[in-house]
């Protein structure tokens, strides 16, 4: 049977195999001598322009690491001179108080004692100027004129005693006042003293808020996302629950886009997700705590204050859950723990709250300032300054700023005072 000759479809197709064999088997022709040499230094100025680049780069990231060392140092040593100053316009706040207290006492009895004595004043001045005559003028049977001579020589000793005490509580009035008068200088030292190394060390914040990258990093714009949800929660425990909710979301978004990004094979966008993954958990490398941590001391008191109110002192809710400071007039409140602020901001009946995140499920919460210095997102260091108190008068009664402290561990308050390196 004879062949069939071949379709056209299958000409064309051999022929086209034709002449890309043919066209492969002629040698490739050479590039330009001098265009590859071009290329190659191109090439060459390329890589070591990314080198240089990222030498730069490097040295830049060292040397702005090293001076926010040294601003971090210098704003620890200025807080810890400021809370020295703060002691000691607190104690001497707390003697004026005294002072104070004891004048208004001397000055109440002294009133308690001439109005006890007002009405006996026209009859002691009688008998001291006609003691016959006003004996006489109620005539009566010798027995009666002795008893009243008795009683009248009782009543002069009480009145002299009264008397006596009046001129006590006078001069324990006029003590105090003096009293008051010689501290009252001493305050206004210590409180120009305080306010000296305030501006210092506000001097210091400027300084380091100065060279802070204006454009907020990922686990920033994370935080305050989180910041904005919790600030519609009820309760502070639902506060903290809905930010730690909200960070775990952020952690797995951030793995699912590198685990997407490397199955794409696309490198820049698998360094970009887990550079997002790493800045998301920066606080455990600044935080005080770790998981299961046992109380030792890790923590920081935020203020040179007096303890009103401890853990689990009872009141009309219930045991207190936190510990509660009075504080020197416009005293500045240092971090408990370093970490990155969760939330900053007005909460209910709490006032300014701030929340740190310490690390391992620990969240330092305090509440009562009159301003806040930080923001959220930002890294903060174990006593770095984070806000300040509202200013009092020693010596008047006007109400007394507190700050109020609690420490919790996966939402719930524990004791805060087996963690602080110093409690009062």
């Amino acid at each position: 049977m004879p062949r069939k000759p071949p379709n056209r479809l299958f000409r064309v197709v051999l022929a086209n195999a034709v002449l890309v064999s043919g066209a492969a088997a002629q040698p490739a022709r050479p590039p330009d001598s001098s265009t590859a040499r071009q290329q190659l230094q191109d090439t060459e100025r390329t890589r070591t322009d990314s080198l240089a680049a990222q030498r730069d780069a490097a040295a830049r990231a060292a040397a702005a690491a090293e001076t926010e060392k040294r601003l971090a140092a210098a704003r620890t040593e200025a807080a810890a001179k400021l809370h020295d100053a703060e002691a000691a316009t607190l104690s001497m706040a707390h003697r004026i108080d005294a002072l104070a207290q004891t004048r208004r006492e001397a000055e109440d009895r002294l009133r308690a004692r001439t109005a006890d004595l007002a009405p006996l004043l026209p009859v002691v001045e009688r008998l001291s100027l006609f003691p016959t005559e006003t004996l006489l003028a109620a005539p009566g049977s010798i027995e009666d004129s002795v008893r009243a001579l008795l009683v009248l020589n009782g009543l002069s000793h009480g009145i002299e005693a009264d008397a006596e005490a009046l001129r006590r509580a006078r001069a324990e009035a006029q003590q105090a006042s003096r009293a008051l008068e010689i501290e009252m200088p001493r305050l206004a030292e210590a409180e120009a003293a305080q306010a000296t190394q305030a501006r210092e060390l506000d001097q210091q914040i400027a300084t380091t808020e100065a060279g802070r990258q204006q454009a907020m990093d990922a686990a920033a714009v994370a935080a305050r996302d989180a910041a904005d949800a919790a600030a519609r929660a009820d309760t502070l425990r639902a506060v903290i629950a809905s930010l730690d909710a909200e960070h775990r979301a952020a952690e797995r978004r951030a793995r699912t886009e590198e685990a997407r990004a490397i199955q794409r094979r696309q490198a820049a966008e698998a360094d970009a997700a887990q550079h997002q993954r790493e800045v998301l958990d920066a606080p455990a490398a600044t935080a005080s705590l770790s998981s299961g941590a046992a109380p030792r001391g890790q923590l920081t008191a935020p203020v040179t204050g007096t303890i009103l109110r401890g853990w689990g002192t009872q009141t009309d809710s219930g045991p207190a859950t936190g510990i509660t400071y009075q504080v020197a007039p416009a005293a500045r409140v240092g971090s408990m723990c370093g970490g990155r602020v969760v939330f900053a901001a007005p909460f209910r009946s709490y006032g300014l709250l701030l929340i740190v995140d310490c690390g391992g499920g620990y969240h330092a919460v305090m509440a009562g300032f009159q301003k806040l210095d930080v923001a959220v997102g930002q890294l903060v260091r174990a006593g770095e300054l984070v806000g300040a108190m509202s200013t009092w008068t020693p010596g008047q009664s006007d109400a007394r700023p507190v700050l109020y402290v609690e420490l919790r561990r996966e939402g719930q308050p524990i004791d805060p005072a087996p963690w602080l390196k110093a409690s009062g």
